[in-house]
Order: structure tokens, then sequence, then C-alpha cells
């Protein structure tokens, strides 16, 4: 009885670190002022980043009215690993997009964040929920390391 119960502690465990007790990977959430929607991500990947599958059909569009917050919620699966916010907006008057980000949170210190762009009248174009994976750190073109991102959660609001 008691190497039985060994047996199943270690499956468990197995599952667990391997992620096989998971429903598949997690979904976020973006909610505005005009609603809440959740998507699956548009690109997802193994924790080495070896393999990964894309699924354009993920990328959620929802309107974000200007001068209001995008507020965004990710599960433990996400919050649980480093992860950040890459975004795209507009000023008023002009056609170029402009690209911004937010901190890096480290594993474990926050499930939730609100983008709030820099002038009330900036038009959000996209924003993108990235996790980090394990694989290696490659350098960009100005010697800065740059992680590999392993899940990619799209919000488009046009």
């Amino acid at each position: 009885m008691r190497r039985a119960g060994l047996v199943t502690g270690l499956l468990v465990a197995a599952a667990v670190t391997s992620g096989c007790g998971s429903d598949g990977p997690p979904t976020v959430a973006f909610t505005s002022a005009v609603g809440t929607l959740s998507t699956g991500p548009a690109q997802y990947c193994d924790v080495a980043v070896t393999s990964c599958a894309n699924h354009p059909e993920s990328v959620i569009k929802l309107a974000v009215p200007p001068g209001q917050p995008l507020r965004i919620s990710v599960p433990d699966q996400i919050a649980s690993t480093p992860w950040h916010v890459v975004f795209s907006y507009r000023s008023p008057g002009s056609d170029t997009a402009l690209d911004g980000r937010s901190p890096v949170f480290p594993p474990h210190q926050r499930r939730d964040y609100a983008l709030t762009l820099p002038d009330p009248g900036d038009q959000l174009l996209t924003a993108q929920v990235q996790q980090f994976g394990g694989g290696q750190p490659t350098l960009d073109a100005q010697g800065e390391p740059s992680f590999p991102v392993r899940g990619s959660w799209v919000l488009a609001t046009g």
C-alpha cells in the first residue's frame, strides 16, 4: 500500500512538472471600457521554445477608446513566469505608429496590468502579452539580451 502511494505521488508530480495536468495553453483576458474578451495564444511554444504552433485565429478585436486604459489579466500559468506587454499606438493627428512596452514582470509578482498610453488622446492599435520561455537569450542589434518568447496573446483594436 505504501508503494502504491509513492508511485501515485510520482505520477502526479510528473504530470504537474510536464504540464500534462493543464487543459492546454492558457487564456488572457483583455478589458476595455466597452467590454471584456478572452483569447488563447496566437503563438505558443514548448518551455524550451523549440517547437511552436501558430494560431492566427486567436487574435481578437476589441475597441479601446482614447484616454481609457486596457486592463489585462493573466492566469497563474503565465504569472508564474516572466512576462510583459508590448503595444503600438498612434498620437492624435499622426499616421505613424509608435511602439511601447511594459516592464518585465518577474515570476509570481503580478497577474494583471493596466495599460495607459502616454497622452489621453493616443489611440491604442495593438497590445500583446508575451510570456518568456526557457531558451537561451540572444543579443539584439544594440548588444542587449533578448529572451525567447514562449507565448503571445494578441489584441487588435481595429
